[in-house]
């Protein structure tokens, strides 16, 4: 297994795991790796420092390498280039993903619904949906609160 750094063209920095550097070719050659963040397919590899896990090997003979000639477990263990930017990511998709959580999505409807709400004809609740600018703009004329959020291709599910 190949854990790799890897980033966006946005500068997202994310890490992927491929069967080999082969595998992680392909995938990126056929535009199968993308960003978790915002769905980007222009992904550079980073430099990793990798760790040797040689835990089992000093156990087994006082620390030198098998002399069977079998391989060691190799992990990254390079910290994100800008863990502030990493940590400030998670959270916003945290937030994200609560708001998609609860929250009804009525698709292209969502402007008739926030109206419809606004003027009493229907219960309130808490709804999303795709609205344009002008129709947004024409809400918050009207006094309905609404806020543009960019649905960005992570939140809406578990990232593997």
């Amino acid at each position: 297994m190949k854990v790799l750094n890897l980033q966006c063209a946005h500068q997202h920095p994310f890490e992927g795991w491929f069967g080999s550097e082969d595998d992680y070719t392909s995938q990126l050659e056929r535009g199968m790796v993308t960003c978790p963040l915002c769905g980007d397919a222009r992904i550079e590899k980073k430099l990793s420092a990798p760790r040797l896990n040689l835990r089992g090997a000093r156990a087994r003979d006082g620390g030198a390498a098998p002399a069977d000639g079998t391989a060691l477990a190799v992990v990254s263990n390079q910290a994100p280039a800008h863990p502030e930017l990493a940590a400030l990511q998670a959270r916003v998709l945290r937030a994200l993903r609560e708001v998609v959580a609860q929250s009804e999505d009525v698709g292209e409807r969502f402007a008739d619904e926030a109206r419809a709400m606004h003027h009493g004809e229907v219960a309130h609740r808490h709804i999303r949906g795709q609205a344009s600018p002008q129709e947004a703009l024409e809400l918050l004329e009207e006094g309905i609160d609404v806020l543009p959020l960019a649905m960005l291709p992570a939140i809406k599910e578990t990232l593997q």
